[in-house]
């Protein structure tokens, strides 16, 4: 049952690919204030896109670079609900449909991004919205193996039961 669930992902990312060729907003994993600074540079590139940030910075400090990039408000949508990067895309996944959001440039730090990648894929995936990856540079080592394998399980947790496991963490 879980092959069959996993294999519609492809053709699902396919037909929002055909649908929404080019991103249609922007989604930064919070993680540091580089990654804020850095989505509001991107986002000046990117005038008609709105921007998602999961679990960023304090809400002040991030509306004040956000604002000192001439970036209004009112394309800024910052949410706090985000326990860990899994739950960055579970908790803003259904936003993203009601807003009809089928394509989108994901934004995080090099390190990060084969973790966030594997995540998007079956979260977004399975609901139909693909994604464009933008790293930011970094230092940090990648992230292990293990943390990619954890992530992709609970995100295969998350379709067949709505919740990622994260209430199970140490």
């Amino acid at each position: 049952m879980i092959v069959v669930l996993l294999s519609v992902i492809p053709l699902r990312i396919a037909i929002a690919s055909y649908q929404a060729p080019y991103p249609q907003a922007i989604l930064t994993l919070g993680g540091g204030s580089e990654r804020e600074k850095f989505t509001a540079q991107f986002a000046q590139k990117h005038p008609n896109l709105e921007i998602w940030v999961s679990s960023g910075i304090p809400p002040k400090q991030a509306r004040d670079i956000f604002h000192n990039a001439d970036i209004p408000n009112s394309r800024l949508h910052l949410d706090y609900r985000a326990v860990d990067t899994v739950t960055n895309f579970t908790s803003l996944v259904s936003n993203f449909k009601q807003h009809q959001i089928h394509h989108l440039y994901l934004i995080t730090s090099n390190y990060h991004m084969p973790r966030a990648k594997t995540i998007a894929i079956i979260v977004l995936g399975s609901q139909g919205i693909t994604f464009t990856p933008v790293s930011i540079f970094s230092n940090k080592p990648q992230e292990s193996i293990f943390h990619i394998l954890r992530d992709s399980g609970r995100s295969v947790l998350w379709i067949i039961t709505g919740r990622t496991g994260a209430s199970f963490k140490p």
